[in-house]
């Protein structure tokens, strides 16, 4: 008995941490987050990339975004050897053809909504025409 009480406290204590830590429960978004599936987010990820798209699922451990588009370099200035200008290119073109990306959530360091009247907002207008 004395040796199973010792060990029976240390598994409390450590069942104890690893729950008030949130280890093996999922995390939901919180309520305030209010994501409308018809509107266009911005979704920076970990890896410094940046994707704006309609976002389904947020708080899931798999996040969707659809309709995706992202930002390049333009063309490069022969004389200056710098880009001009940026271009926002809508994916699906690939070889691949996606439809879609299905994020890990511990990939996304934010979501941003994309304003109404935002340039970003606009070439995405002029790209669904």
């Amino acid at each position: 008995m004395k040796k199973i009480l010792p060990l029976f406290l240390l598994l409390l204590l450590v069942g104890a941490a690893l729950l008030s830590s949130g280890c093996g429960s999922a995390k939901a978004a919180p309520a305030s987050a209010n994501i409308d599936p018809e509107k266009y987010y911005a979704v920076l990820l970990t890896n410094g990339s940046v994707y704006f798209g309609k976002l389904e699922g947020l708080g899931s451990p798999f996040p969707v975004l659809r309709d995706v588009f992202y930002v390049q370099s333009g063309p490069v200035d022969p004389n200056t050897k710098q880009p001009q200008g940026m271009v926002l290119v809508h994916r699906g073109k690939e070889l691949y053809g996606p439809d879609r990306m299905i994020l890990a959530e511990k990939a996304i360091l934010f979501v941003e909504p994309v304003g109404t009247d935002s340039r970003v907002a606009q070439l995405i207008k002029e790209a669904r025409k």
